[in-house]
């Protein structure tokens, strides 16, 4: 499809710039998978200074909604892309470290979702998706499976539990909301007193959880995703209000 660009006001360049990208995608012209033009061309048709241009194509990079790849190869450029997860699980996460939101409101925002995306999955999840959301649960039952490590597969877990619940946009949240507290979480599993029973103890709510969600049992399994949730998260909320200050 041919994109008709027209040039943009100067004031607020790089902003004008994001505007007539975003009324192109919010009409239909560009879509996911689309190039935009070179720099070099887009910039005197829209009749800005290629500095300007660059800055909205960082702005939208950042967002997850395009990928820039420098040289002269057929993948340089920039292209639509649709990547909301990372995007949106960075953006929560230097939120939540900055204190705009609580502790607790990320906990009470994970049971919510995660009730909602164990149930649902209960009924969509498709067989292959378990499958790897089950490859996940082996690998962090392995000893030579370290803190870090075992923290990027509970997040993993989660996530695909998600995802197989037909549902992106819960997928997202779930997603972003548990990548907010991942620096947290890591520091409480790292200092747990007794790390072996620590993940023995999460690996059999994780193995109940999938055993749940493959036999049907979608209120059960968002009953004990609550209980799971508040058994470790709950315990970040109980020695915060100890402490006096959350962690970031």
């Amino acid at each position: 499809m041919s994109v008709e660009w027209q040039p943009v006001r100067q004031s607020r360049t790089h902003e004008l710039v994001l505007e007539s990208i975003e009324q192109r995608v919010f009409a239909g012209e560009l879509k996911a998978g689309d190039r935009l033009p070179p720099e070099r061309e887009l910039a005197p048709v829209l009749g800005v200074s290629r500095s300007a241009l660059r800055e909205a194509l960082r702005v939208l990079e950042t967002i997850g909604v395009l990928v820039a790849q420098a040289g002269r190869g057929p993948d340089a450029g920039a292209r639509i892309v649709r990547n909301p997860d990372d995007a949106l699980g960075r953006l929560l996460r230097l939120h939540f470290a900055l204190g705009s939101y609580r502790l607790e409101d990320v906990l009470e925002a994970r049971v919510v979702l995660e009730r909602s995306s164990f149930a649902a999955a209960a009924e969509h999840a498709s067989a292959e998706d378990l499958d790897e959301a089950e490859a996940l649960l082996v690998r962090m039952q392995e000893p030579s499976v370290g803190v870090a490590e075992f923290n990027d597969l509970d997040t993993r877990f989660h996530v695909q539990i998600a995802r197989s619940s037909g549902n992106q946009l819960t997928s997202t949240l779930t997603s972003a909301v548990r990548e907010s507290v991942r620096p947290l979480i890591l520091r409480a599993l790292e200092a747990a007193e007794d790390w072996p029973a620590t993940a023995d103890g999460l690996n059999v709510e994780h193995a109940e959880l999938l055993r749940l969600v493959r036999a049907g049992q979608g209120a059960e399994a968002a009953d004990l995703a609550e209980k799971h949730i508040r058994g470790f998260h709950g315990t970040l909320v109980d020695e915060k209000d100890e402490g006096g200050e959350a962690a970031g």
